[in-house]
């Protein structure tokens, strides 16, 4: 690599709200933001919640000739909503599935049929290998009562390790994504401690948009103002994130969002705030680190936390399924008492009517019962990853600081040595 070498990447970020039949002006939306995309020209583009194929298809003819690569990852029900366009050649794609996302029963939030997922993309760009991703994690409905929180924790994890064990030959990482954590929960934090990646907003000197960076702000005639009473200025849940191997240096040169409305119409494109960065990636000269302090490691508290919280959705997870073990066992006597009572002829009439609802309680149970037996499964599993990367993590610090870096930060300079 040359000395002098330098890229330039320019990146757009946007959740959609594209919901068909229930999203507010969508058609409109989807086609103001093909000619946004167009006029602009980034050199990729990002986009959550675009629900409905039939407008990734629309963007994908639209957006073509300044666009040539495109991709929808598909999954669940309704799909994952994610997608990316770009100006270079895909040279892989792939994704994963987050294991948990939400219940089933709770109809009306409807995370659980879509398929919450990551999707990477693999380009290369100037000799440069750049890992790409999107993702969408499960959303906060009610930040006092949050019976979502264990599941977004396993879904930061999720991603967290996803990007650390797919990124090893990259030489830039770029994360982009509407992760429905504010910068300081647990899911944020774990994500970034374990991957080491740099928050674009809190890394640039040149940023325009609203305070604080908030992605969802309360001139945007699409927010719902009721989730915004506790933020008058507004949230932010929408991320770009990235970092860069050693030898390389990577920097946020600037980061522009909307600020409730689209800026050559007028009208927001969605009720979140478009993202559009410039990041800067040049060759970095060998730089001498100094030794760590043993001070502990942010990474450790965090990793208690996450441990904790996933502890403790677990042992909830587990006690819905006792409690829908015990209904299945009073269903299945109530159907075994109305078996003999129609057999013996008495108040045949009563246990005919009452055969039907007996039956949909035991199926309604058992279908619980396995829906929380397996979410239990699934929180035990990254539970014992966390456990072990803990166990690490205290090893390191016991060691001294000669190896924390390799153990507690999560860089891959130390796995892409043993692959070359």
């Amino acid at each position: 690599m040359k000395p002098n070498f330098s890229l330039r990447l320019r990146v757009f970020n946007l959740n959609c709200w594209g919901i068909p039949y229930l999203s507010k002006h969508r058609a409109d939306r989807v086609k103001r933001l093909g000619d946004f995309l167009n006029r602009e020209s980034f050199d990729l583009a990002l986009l959550e919640e675009v629900w409905s194929e039939q407008d990734f298809q629309y963007l994908r003819q639209k957006l073509l000739p300044a666009y040539p690569a495109a991709h929808y990852f598909r999954s669940g029900i309704i799909g994952s909503g994610l997608c990316v366009f770009s100006k270079h050649p895909i040279q892989e794609f792939t994704q994963h599935v987050f294991t948990l996302n939400g219940y089933p029963y709770m109809i009306h939030h409807g995370d659980w049929f879509c398929g919450k997922a990551v999707g990477l993309l693999v380009l290369h760009l100037g000799g440069l290998v750049l890992n790409a991703y999107v993702t969408h994690l499960h959303a906060e409905y009610n930040r006092q009562k949050d019976i979502y929180l264990a599941h977004r924790v396993a879904q930061a994890w999720e991603l967290a390790q996803f990007i650390h064990h797919t990124s090893k030959k990259a030489d830039v990482v770029l994360l982009c994504g509407d992760l429905n954590l504010h910068p300081k929960d647990l899911g944020c934090r774990l994500l970034k401690e374990w991957t080491g990646l740099h928050d674009a907003f809190l890394e640039t000197r040149d940023f325009k948009g609203p305070e604080e960076g908030c992605t969802m702000v309360p001139e945007n005639c699409y927010v719902n103002q009721q989730e915004l009473e506790q933020f008058p200025l507004g949230i932010r849940i929408d991320y770009v994130l990235y970092k860069a191997v050693s030898g390389l240096y990577i920097s946020c040169k600037t980061l522009r969002t909307t600020t409730g409305h689209e800026p050559h119409s007028g009208s927001p494109l969605s009720d979140h705030e478009a993202l559009m960065a410039t990041l800067c990636v040049r060759h970095s000269p060998p730089q001498h680190n100094p030794s760590p302090t043993h001070e502990r490691s942010p990474l450790i508290s965090v990793l208690r936390e996450a441990w904790a919280e996933l502890d403790q959705g677990m042992a909830q997870g587990r006690r819905w399924a006792t409690i829908a073990g015990y209904v299945i066992g009073l269903g299945l006597l109530l159907l075994a008492l109305l078996c003999a009572l129609a057999a013996g002829g008495e108040i045949k009439e009563v246990a005919v009517l009452l055969w039907t609802p007996s039956v949909g309680l035991v199926l309604g149970a058992g279908a619980f019962y396995l829906f929380h037996v397996q979410e239990a499964k699934g929180l035990c599993r990254a539970r014992a990853e966390l456990q072990h990367v803990l166990g690490r993590a205290r090893e390191a610090q016991d060691l001294g600081p000669e190896s924390q870096p390799a153990l507690l930060l999560g860089q891959q300079e130390g796995d892409r040595a043993e692959e070359q």
